[in-house]
């Protein structure tokens, strides 16, 4: 059709060609334009791209114009010639000509079709907003208010038959009130808490009767082995109400994020303990249970702990390849994080999380040598950068509690879990880790923490039948402290050293610091020994101690520090007398050490004089520790009157108001009274505890026969005499007039 078109145009005369050509042509083009136009609407179907594709069309039918009329002027020159002199227009007809229709249509194309566009998606947004807002009051509208009447409807249909639905309607009112304690108001919860009483009866339910209504509504049945759980997964039934269990468990671990009272929170972990298989079929869940469970266990009230760490326990237990790992690791570093600061308050509670952190290592000895493996060796690292760098901050990563705390942990947990052959290799690093931090500063002021490495080694020693020479850490002390040296100063209260590192200058010089040095190396000495009791080899292993002890009581004249060295060195020969006594029947060589066990396990049973006195002693010592906590709570409880005691200078005011007329001061009197002024400055300067300057010379003080009081006391009759007479005058007056003797005479009656 084209060619035919084209054929006829050739063939057509030039007023033919002005008549029909150009319309044929532009019919023809617009034929061709027609399916592209066509296309372009079913492809992009917009207002905007058609209109652009007239403009294009406009564009080329111009362009086309332009050529049809150069190609005249090959075909008909005399025709172009005609048009050159009478019409030039048409000749330069150039794609400009049409921009002015083309700027007019731009003009009202260009705005009609924003304005069409910009307002066809305002009113869709109004009308999208408008069926929001009438959502939003269509759901406002449909909100139920929760009342009692309602839980207790709900209390009655549970308990008779629960159903799916019912659960449905309870979990939404559950998670509308759950909402309420983070201030959201419910957000598109189909039911309403706005009362503080329903808030309450509402979480009572379903603290009561939830768990029990969840195992009817699966139809589980507890498993006849008590130790297996059996996972809600199993029924049937799960997938079925699965969006609404997961939906109340995100509401139970909510609620206890916003619950600051303890008993409510020890109800609600009472309840999600129950919910742990429920948990452990909703990983996700589960690990925001669990993060609320550690935030209990680290931080909550004790009754709030224990039932966090029964609810971890379980969640290991039941799935400990998922859970063991990171929960071991959470616990760790929240024990280190609890340790920082040790006092009478929180030992009980660091104790406590030692205690239950060695129960859940105890789940598994590979996963607890990793651990153990990890943080031993990163101790060791601390304790090498201080023994290396010998700086002051090295030195303070060392002796800190946390560093303490972490190595009594790991002794325990190495003692609990002792026979292992999994953990067996990491006692002996563990041992030169504590043996290096208690020879890393080996001074007096850190005794306390000697203390507490020696009693960590004697714990480890103990537990895993190997031999820890604990012994010369302590008998060193009896060999540096001079226990007949006088003290510099009395202190008001005795030192308490399980919740001490260091000790000050200031304790140092006071008398109880001595005094309970002397308990701590009874105390410590005694429970080594007592370890050692029943081994066959106690008399040799006591030798050294026996002799060091009697050195002791040569040297030392106090009676007070005597008497309890002389008490354990008697009990210390009299077990080894007996051990002694025992070996003698024995007819087996020291090589066997199968009849070596075998002795010592039966001398073990039958009980030894050091193991019989320690079990007596340990009595004491733990109703002397109860009085001593009960004591100081009903002294804190009683009222009881302070004695205010003038000060030495309102004394000596009153004295001179007093006195003032009884003797005539001199110069000299009153030289001496500034004298005695100027040496009281320097005694408080004296009695400052940073000032180490002052301590020493206190400490010089303290050797000699007076102590400091007797000094000062002294000082001041110096001070306060007054001296207006001679000596010779004085010794005059002291001896007196001669006494006169006179003849008595009697009389006759007498």
């Amino acid at each position: 059709m084209a060619g035919k078109q084209k054929r006829k145009l050739e063939d057509l005369s030039v007023d033919e060609f002005l008549l029909s050509g150009f319309d044929s042509a532009g019919e023809d083009e617009s034929e061709k334009e027609a399916p592209k136009q066509n296309g372009l609407k079913k492809k992009k179907k917009d207002l905007k791209s058609a209109a652009f594709n007239k403009d294009e069309k406009m564009v080329g039918k111009a362009s086309e114009h332009k050529e049809q009329l150069s190609r005249l002027k090959n075909k008909d020159p005399e025709f172009y010639k005609f048009l050159q002199e009478n019409d030039q227009t048409l000749l330069n007809f150039d794609d400009t000509d049409s921009s002015g229709d083309e700027d007019e249509k731009k003009y009202h194309r260009l705005p009609s079709t924003l304005e069409e566009a910009s307002s066809g998606d305002d009113d869709d947004e109004e009308e999208e907003a408008g069926q929001k807002g009438s959502k939003k009051s269509k759901k406002a509208a449909e909100t139920i208010k929760v009342t009692d009447k309602m839980i207790e409807d709900w209390k009655a249909a549970i308990k008779k038959e629960p159903t799916p639905r019912l659960f449905r309607e309870v979990t939404q009112a559950f998670k509308a009130a759950v909402a309420t304690t983070k201030g959201e108001g419910g957000g598109q919860c189909r039911y309403k808490v706005a009362d503080s009483s329903v808030f309450n009866a509402l979480v009572l339910f379903c603290i009561r009767d939830i768990y029990v209504a969840l195992q009817r509504i699966l139809n589980l049945k507890p498993d006849k082995d008590q130790r297996k759980l059996v996972l809600p997964s199993s029924s049937p039934r799960w997938q079925k109400n699965q969006i609404d269990i997961k939906m109340y468990l995100s509401g139970v671990v909510q609620l206890l994020s916003c619950l600051t009272e303890a008993t409510v929170i020890s109800a609600v972990l009472r309840h999600a303990n129950q919910l742990v298989p429920y948990y452990l079929c909703l990983p996700k869940q589960c690990r925001h249970l669990v993060k609320q469970l550690m935030k209990q266990w680290s931080t909550g009230e004790e009754t709030c702990r224990v039932l966090a760490f029964l609810a971890l326990n379980k969640i290991c237990r039941h799935k400990e390849e998922l859970y063991l790992n990171p929960i071991l690791k959470q616990m760790y570093i929240s024990y280190v994080q609890n340790c920082k600061f040790t006092s009478p308050n929180a030992l009980p509670m660091i104790n406590f999380m030692q205690r239950t952190l060695t129960e859940m290592y105890a789940l598994d000895s590979q996963a607890t040598y990793q651990h153990a493996f990890i943080y031993i060796r990163q101790l060791a690292i601390h304790l090498r950068n201080a023994m290396t760098m010998k700086k002051r901050e090295t030195y303070q990563s060392v002796y800190n509690w946390q560093y303490v705390h972490c190595l009594y942990l790991w002794c325990r947990v190495l003692s609990t879990l002792h026979p292992s052959d999994v953990l067996q290799p990491l006692i002996y690093p563990l041992c030169q880790v504590i043996i290096g931090t208690i020879k890393l500063v080996p001074t007096s002021r850190y005794y306390p923490l000697r203390m507490h490495c020696c009693r960590a080694l004697t714990l480890l020693s103990s537990s895993t039948n190997t031999f820890v020479p604990v012994v010369p850490f302590l008998l060193e002390i009896f060999q540096q402290v001079d226990f007949n040296k006088k003290p510099g100063r009395m202190s008001k209260k005795p030192i308490n050293f399980a919740v001490i590192l260091k000790l000050s200058k200031v304790n140092l010089m006071e008398k109880a610091y001595k005094d309970g040095l002397i308990d701590q190396l009874y105390d410590l000495m005694l429970e080594y020994f007592h370890t050692q009791a029943n081994s066959i080899g106690f008399p040799e292993l006591t030798l050294p101690t026996v002799i060091q002890l009697k050195a002791f009581l040569k040297e030392c004249k106090v009676a007070n520090y005597c008497k309890p060295v002389r008490q354990l060195l008697e009990k210390v020969q009299e077990n080894s007398s007996h051990i002694t006594g025992r070996r003698q029947k024995a007819a087996f060589g020291v090589a066997d050490a199968t009849a070596v066990a075998a002795w010592e396990k039966q001398v073990q049973e039958e009980g030894t004089p050091l193991s019989r006195y320690y079990s007596q002693w340990k009595k004491m010592r733990e109703k002397e520790i109860q009085l001593e906590i009960s004591g100081k709570e009903r002294m804190e409880d009683l009222d009881l009157p302070e004695i205010k005691r003038k000060k030495i200078q309102e004394k000596k005011a009153e004295d001179k108001k007093e006195f003032k007329d009884l003797f005539q001061s001199d110069s000299e009197s009153e030289d001496d009274d500034a004298g005695f002024k100027i040496k009281g400055k320097k005694d408080s300067r004296g009695s400052d505890d940073d000032d180490d300057e002052d301590l020493e010379d206190l400490c010089d003080m303290s050797d000699d026969g007076n102590s400091d009081d007797d000094d000062d006391d002294g000082d001041e009759k110096a001070s306060k005499a007054p001296q207006p007479l001679s000596s010779s005058a004085l010794l005059k007056l002291a001896e007196g007039d001669k006494d006169l003797v006179v003849d008595l005479e009697l009389s006759d009656d007498d």
